[in-house]
């Protein structure tokens, strides 16, 4: 079975990091266009203390993503970093204590962190947010898991894309953005653009490194 170790893997957070870094400005063009507009420089600010403080330890993955959650949930504002502290979080949880981790614990883990971000809201796909991204990378992943971690990862963060593409033509209900009813609609949702970077950057570092 084709795996990674959990141990000394900080440097994929770091690689998720910079992705979010390096679109700092886009996601807040694009949150200014329906929302508050502070979505990027939030969670530039998030990441980029996570990576600071992860870098050069020899950490597993699940604490490199535990010191992630703990900055997102702790030092950064607006809504989305403590929902993506959370998900990360429950994300951590469900590696904790592996060696290694494989297409099967891989799962555990994406769906764990679904899990999490459902349980502190209402939001469905449709409504025009992170979920939107999230749910069919989830599912994607998971339906193309018997052909291989690489195959499903690949999957993964093709849905994501798909997923975050899918929300210019969807009208918010959910948030600030949902005031705007129609004239949300044309834009990109600002989670589901974050959340697809983290998602295709995961998939990205973990490809790199499988063997």
């Amino acid at each position: 079975m084709t795996s990674i170790p959990n141990a000394g893997q900080a440097a994929i957070i770091e690689d998720i990091a910079a992705a979010i870094v390096a679109n700092k400005a886009w996601l807040s063009e694009i949150d200014g266009k329906i929302g508050d507009g502070d979505h990027g420089s939030n969670m530039a600010k998030g990441f980029g203390r996570a990576a600071e403080r992860i870098h050069g330890r020899d950490i597993t993955l699940d604490g490199a993503m535990l010191i992630l959650s703990e900055i997102l949930m702790d030092e950064i504002g607006g809504s989305m970093g403590p929902l993506y502290g959370l998900m990360f979080e429950d994300m951590a949880g469900a590696i904790a204590g592996l060696a290694e981790i494989d297409a099967e614990t891989f799962s555990r883990m994406l769906n764990a962190g679904l899990q999490g971000v459902q349980g502190v809201g209402n939001a469905q796909v449709g409504d025009k947010t992170l979920i939107d991204t999230l749910v069919p990378a989830v599912q994607a992943f998971d339906a193309a898991r018997s052909e291989g971690f690489g195959p499903a990862l690949r999957a993964m963060m093709t849905a994501a894309e798909q997923g975050r593409d899918s929300t210019i033509d969807l009208v918010a209900r959910i948030g600030r953005s949902s005031r705007l009813g129609e004239r949300s609609r044309g834009v990109l949702d600002a989670g589901a653009t974050s959340c697809c970077l983290i998602l295709t950057s995961l998939g990205t570092s973990v490809l790199q490194r499988l063997p």
